[in-house]
């Protein structure tokens, strides 16, 4: 295992720490850390029944955040680790914010727009691309979805 590969596998452990404790709080389990030079500037997690806001997805809470933290909405040189592949709300959001590099955990095939269902990050006809890394710790990264829903049926 390569330094780049222990080093996702950390951050990702990070996201899942922020997925547990948004299903904990009833929300649906997924978590974000946003990362520059090897530490951690931001964290996320879903958000949107608490904040009856349709956009405070973990990745979305995550970026605003890191801007904050930054004094910068451009977050060239970040990093972001999500449990889940990005959707298409988020994934035009990370473009938009110019993140470099986007590791996610589980492939989401109902509305995935990193690769699942689309290609935003990768997309040659936008002004940005992102470095993306999937399936790190996917099978934890899903478990925790698929346990939540789970118990809700």
């Amino acid at each position: 295992m390569n330094a780049r590969t222990e080093t996702d596998i950390h951050w990702m452990g990070i996201a899942l720490e922020e997925a547990r404790g948004a299903g904990d709080a009833g929300e649906v389990p997924i978590g974000a850390v946003a990362v520059l030079e090897g530490r951690e500037i931001a964290t996320g997690a879903n958000r949107t029944i608490r904040d009856c806001d349709p956009t405070a997805h973990a990745e979305m809470i995550a970026l605003r955040a890191a801007a904050k933290a930054i004094g910068n909405y451009r977050l060239a040189g970040v990093a972001l680790y999500v449990t889940i592949e990005p959707c298409s709300m988020c994934a035009g959001a990370i473009v938009q914010a110019r993140i470099d590099r986007v590791v996610y955990g589980a492939d989401d095939p109902k509305g995935g727009a990193a690769r699942s269902c689309f290609n935003v990050l990768d997309n040659p006809q936008l002004n940005h691309r992102v470095e993306l890394v999937a399936n790190v710790r996917a099978e934890e990264c899903a478990a925790l979805l698929q346990v939540f829903f789970a118990a809700r049926r």
